[in-house]
């Protein structure tokens, strides 16, 4: 009798993991995404409603990418996807901040819709300058800023969900599909400029909508020229929401700004910082921004790892300005200082605004100086269909392309016209500063920059079709929890004798901190163009070039210094 309970009851059992079986399969079926627990699926959605982490699944290098990525499989290459069911608590910066933080978005309760262009019709909002800009423009900003902090922290729209936009994708909360070990980092990568170009669409309509003002427009912070090399006066105003009191207090209006910035204060008067920024930004957007991959920075897709390489613009002055206008006395240099908090500041926007505004202009000179030779963009599918995830003015969760960023107008902005003042600010050169080639020691790379040091790099033979020459400083590791900068000089062996901002300055190298980088190191590249540089110098016929590194802050390890011909 035992024996026929015992057998009945393991036929139930069958029957029961049958049954399991033809109901999972038949929901595989149906709904064949919700089996993947690393796609957006009903598994996640059960993951986000109980509040399990995500980070607990083990995904697979074949899993599916989330909506936007096509047939490419994670780790195998393929456009860079977000996906909030993959965000956790941020990598916490060295020194911890003054209070516990969190910055993954509000979950939706629906799928993202995909991104469409607005209205034709819709009226072309205008961004001016903060300088220029009219008292009603910027009382505008101030009350939007002052609607978005009073809104709940849990509306995505709230100032404080849009502050954490920056920080998810900025400090390692958010994960790419199908490698949870990777972090989804947008700095130092070709997706810099498309990124906060929709980081501010989004925050500038959601203005809007609290205003009840379509036609509203962000200011912008020309710190590029002139006339907006200060904090503009309203965000010094200690009883108007745009004042942030974690900023430098000696670089409070009408302090003249340092592109150059790293702690230390110069001396200058304001005519000669005021040159030496334009020297800077002539470097940065003319000479040293011949291609795409100098401009935007190097390609990053899905499976890589975060922070292959920064643009020109991204290194300095993009980063030296959130360090120039962060309070020094805290130990990250918050709240513009570092990437978990910089949007925390409301002069965060003005200044990206001004960034996204350099972008524009710098394809303007691309196509009118080199007209059909040079793409002023990518063409690559990886960087045009990568992808992001914003909520919009109505609150909905919506996928954004690149490709869908490349295009003012259609999104309809323009910028108020405030010059390029740089535009023919060509550095000066300073003769006699080479010394001789042989009186150079040996160097065996990688080496560490505790002190300047010197190499003879060699000039491959050109191709016969122009290209640009292009300087790769490769292997680059610093310390993730510091602040680092270093200065490459071209065929100045005495470098100190360069005046300062000379041309014999090739290129500046500056991060922020970057949390959560493993063992505590972050790696990349740097790449100087040498076309017009070497012009210059009178060194276009010579075999070879001197490069010297000059640590100016931090620890770095160098890996190597070779040249290239690059074509776009």
């Amino acid at each position: 009798m035992k024996k026929v309970v015992a057998r009945s009851d393991c036929a139930l059992h069958s029957l029961r993991i049958l049954a399991f079986c033809a109901l999972a399969a038949a929901l595989t079926a149906i709904v064949p995404r919700a089996t993947n627990p690393c796609a957006y699926s009903i598994s996640r959605s059960i993951l986000a409603v109980t509040g399990l982490d995500p980070f607990l699944i083990t995904c697979s290098s074949d899993a599916s990418l989330s909506d936007g990525a096509g047939d490419k499989k994670a780790g195998s290459g393929g456009p860079i996807v977000t996906d909030l069911h993959l965000c956790g608590d941020p990598d916490p910066p060295d020194h911890p901040p003054p209070a516990p933080f969190h910055c993954c978005p509000p979950m939706s309760s629906s799928e993202p819709v995909n991104f469409t262009f607005p209205d034709p019709a819709e009226p072309l909002r205008t961004r001016r300058p903060a300088h220029e800009a009219s008292a009603d423009h910027m009382a505008k900003y101030k009350r939007a800023v002052a609607l978005m902090k009073a809104l709940p922290r849990s509306d995505p729209r709230s100032f404080y969900q849009q502050a954490n936009v920056h920080c998810a994708y900025c400090s390692g909360a958010l994960r790419q599909p199908g490698r949870p070990e990777l972090p989804l980092q947008i700095h130092f990568t070709w997706l810099f400029f498309p990124f906060h170009r929709a980081y501010l669409y989004f925050f500038e309509r959601i203005a809007a909508k609290l205003l009840g003002d379509p036609g509203f427009a962000l200011p912008f912070w020309s710190w590029d020229v002139p006339e907006g090399m200060r904090i503009p006066d309203e965000f010094a105003d200690r009883a108007s929401p745009l004042y942030n009191a974690r900023r430098n207090p000696r670089h409070l209006p009408p302090k003249v700004l340092d592109l150059e910035f790293m702690e230390v204060e110069n001396n200058y008067t304001d005519e000669q910082q005021i040159q030496r920024n334009l020297w800077v930004m002539h470097k940065q957007m003319v000479t040293n921004a011949r291609l795409p991959s100098l401009f935007y920075g190097q390609p990053y897709h899905a499976g890589d790892s975060a922070m292959p390489g920064a643009g020109t613009v991204e290194l300095c002055p993009h980063n030296t300005m959130h360090l120039w206008a962060g309070d020094i006395s805290n130990p990250n240099v918050e709240d513009m200082g570092v990437y978990y908090s910089a949007g925390r500041d409301p002069i965060f926007y003005p200044h990206h605004a001004n960034i996204d505004r350099l972008w524009d202009a710098w394809r303007h000179i691309i196509r009118t100086t080199h007209g059909n030779q040079t793409q002023a963009d990518f063409t690559d599918p990886d960087w045009l269909d990568a992808s992001f995830l914003f909520y919009d003015e109505e609150a909905r969760l919506v996928r954004v392309t690149v490709r869908d960023m490349l295009d003012a107008d259609k999104l309809r902005y323009t910028y108020g016209g405030v010059g390029m003042a740089w535009l023919n600010a060509r550095p000066p050169t300073s003769p006699g500063v080479n010394g001789k080639r042989s009186r150079l020691k040996s160097v065996s790379f990688p080496v560490s920059l505790d002190e300047a040091v010197t190499v003879e790099v060699s000039r491959p033979a050109p191709p016969r079709n122009r290209q640009e020459e292009v300087l790769v400083v490769e292997g680059i590791e610093v310390d993730s929890a510091d602040f680092v900068k270093f200065e490459v000089y071209v065929n100045a062996m005495e470098y100190h004798k360069v005046q300062p901002g000379g041309r014999e300055l090739a290129g500046t190298f500056v991060t922020l901190k970057q949390p959560g980088e493993e063992a505590g190191t972050m790696r990349t590249t740097m790449r100087v163009a040498l076309n017009q540089l070497l012009e210059d110098l009178g060194a276009e016929g010579d075999h070879s070039v001197t490069v010297t590194l000059v640590p100016v802050r931090g620890k770095v390890r160098i890996g190597g210094l070779r040249i290239v011909y690059v074509a776009e």
